[in-house]
């Protein structure tokens, strides 16, 4: 089978997980500086599903850094299933984390008015774009794994 763009062992895999980590880190740092996040339970999941999207891009992350310097391509099949299913899972509690947050952060500025936190409010929105920009290599790593998948 040929290696394409995020295979997992390629470079662009290697940046895909790169980016998952970095993102999920950026939104449980953002989160974890403000002063009032573990009053709201959405934030509280927000946190708990991108500390688990780290260890799991992480984890993956070094694999494909390690398959790259081994200069071996990765294709057994029942990692490659593991790895689907753990990519889908992760996948969508962060997309339910980052939903929900962004519910709670449209609640304190739109409905309300105006958020009375002051600076926290600015937080709150750059962790839930960061979970967001998380998702979406989340999203993008899964359905390339899930067609690699598919082919074998």
């Amino acid at each position: 089978m040929k290696d394409f763009a995020g295979t997992p062992g390629t470079l662009t895999g290697l940046f895909l997980r790169m980016a998952q980590c970095f993102f999920a880190a950026g939104a449980i740092a953002s989160m974890v500086t403000s002063k009032g996040f573990f009053n709201v339970t959405a934030f509280c999941y927000l946190i708990a599903s991108m500390a688990l999207q780290v260890i799991w891009s992480f984890g993956l992350a070094f694999l494909d850094a390690y398959f790259l310097a081994k200069k071996k391509s990765f294709h057994n099949h029942v990692l490659l299933s593991l790895f689907v299913v753990g990519d889908w899972c992760t996948g969508l509690l962060s997309l339910a984390a980052a939903a929900s947050s962004a519910g709670v952060t449209v609640l304190y500025f739109h409905d309300l008015g105006s958020c009375s936190f002051g600076e926290e409010c600015t937080k709150f929105q750059l962790s839930v774009a960061f979970a967001f920009l998380s998702w979406i290599s989340i999203f993008i790593s899964s359905l390339i794994m899930f067609w690699i998948w598919a082919a074998h």
